[in-house]
């Protein structure tokens, strides 16, 4: 994925609203009036939250006769996911290498305490 589509999702994932509707849309598809009826907003307002969360490839829409269901589509939300991952374990290995310094630092100290509590 691109930084710019990876860009998008996260973009797109930063609104309360959005992440709403793709929780609802994981348990299944849904219409726009479907995904609505839980808000405070019009229809309209979640038609635009969806053109956000198509834009960026996290829904998809399809064409049933009169209604377009939306669906989640689980590609770019992995890929995030990964990234995120990427950078977990870059931080992870950063804080054991700290704690490794810290717990040097903390046996020098008892070293040189011992060693201090001895010429007393």
């Amino acid at each position: 994925m691109a930084d710019d589509e990876l860009s998008l999702t996260f973009a797109a994932l930063a609104d309360p609203t959005r992440r709403a509707i793709l929780a609802r849309l994981a348990q299944g598809e849904a219409t726009v009036n479907e995904l609505a009826e839980p808000f405070a907003i019009s229809v309209q307002a979640v038609s635009k939250h969806l053109k956000v969360l198509e834009r960026a490839g996290l829904i998809s829409r399809g064409r049933d006769a009169q209604w377009r269901p939306c669906r989640l589509e689980r590609a770019p939300l992995q890929t995030a996911s990964e990234w995120i991952e990427r950078y977990r374990h870059v931080q992870r290995a950063r804080m054991d290498r700290l704690d490794q310094v810290i717990q040097n630092i903390a046996g020098s100290r008892r070293q040189e305490k011992g060693q201090d509590n001895e010429r007393d």
